[in-house]
């Protein structure tokens, strides 16, 4: 029985070993993950300006106080340019996270919130008179913990500001992470640092109906300093060597890109 017992010894040891690489590695990669913001975008789609003035109110009156009351500060509303005139009018809230803890609390919060009971054109509103056709929920995930959310530093009219969020969609996960290799790794960032394109966040799309994909947006003080900047992108050496490297070719299914303003009440 003894020696059976000391046969067993050598093996229990390495699964032990085993186990707590493993818990090692959970640890260290939880830690990297609470080190990254979260970005919820929350799309609003509106089937007329009723809808459109009725969410426009709740996000006004109700919502941004509310998540400004819990201590978050920095929320972008967005409207796309020629939303007016759209079959399908959105609008768009940029909410940050410092991680997954204060997102839950805040989400669990907000659902218990008084104050929006007195909202009946939105939170009470009856299931005949729907404040909006659908709301999509798109959760991202900074690229590094370097990389937090920046009000952009524009100083020209706000109704001439043009915020462009960027949509890179991949065919499968692991040439996704090659795409977002080539922002990190590969100084794409850097390089859109350096030509002051005004990024307010760069990230992976997490959960999304648009799925692997990567998202990011720049901001500018007008349409023309927008095609400006991406003219100068465009011809950039640096640029031009980077996009060339054998390892990043055909890491893009899909690019879509969305213009937008902000209305009157976001914070930036």
């Amino acid at each position: 029985m003894k020696h059976l017992l000391a046969s067993e010894r050598p093996h229990k040891v390495g699964l032990l070993s085993l186990i707590v690489m493993a818990l090692l590695t959970l640890q260290v990669t939880v830690a990297a993950a609470a080190d990254k913001e979260l970005y919820q975008l929350r799309i609003y789609h509106l089937k007329d300006k009723q809808q459109e003035d009725r969410v426009d109110a709740f996000l006004k009156d109700a919502y941004l106080p509310a998540l400004h009351k819990l201590g978050l500060q920095k929320i972008g509303v967005f409207k796309p340019i020629g939303n007016d005139t759209a079959a399908d009018r959105r609008i768009m809230v940029l909410v940050p996270f410092k991680s997954y803890g204060q997102l839950l609390s805040v989400t669990d919060r907000l659902e218990q919130d008084k104050s929006f009971e007195n909202n009946s054109q939105y939170w009470t509103a009856a299931y005949n008179n729907p404040p909006y056709a659908r709301l999509e929920v798109v959760q991202i995930q900074s690229m590094s913990d370097k990389l937090q959310l920046q009000e952009p530093p524009l100083k020209g009219p706000r109704a001439e500001r043009v915020y462009e969020l960027r949509s890179y969609e991949s065919p499968n996960e692991k040439i996704h992470m090659n795409k977002v290799q080539m922002f990190v790794q590969g100084n794409e960032i850097g390089l859109f640092k350096r030509l002051g394109f005004n990024g307010v966040f760069y990230g992976r799309v997490i959960a999304g109906s648009h799925m692997p994909n990567l998202m990011y947006m720049t901001s500018f003080e007008n349409k023309a300093a927008r095609d400006e900047h991406w003219k100068t992108f465009g011809s950039d050496p640096e640029w031009k060597k980077l996009s060339a490297m054998p390892e990043y070719q055909n890491n893009v299914s899909r690019n879509q890109q969305t213009f937008l303003y902000p209305v009157a009440y976001s914070d930036f």
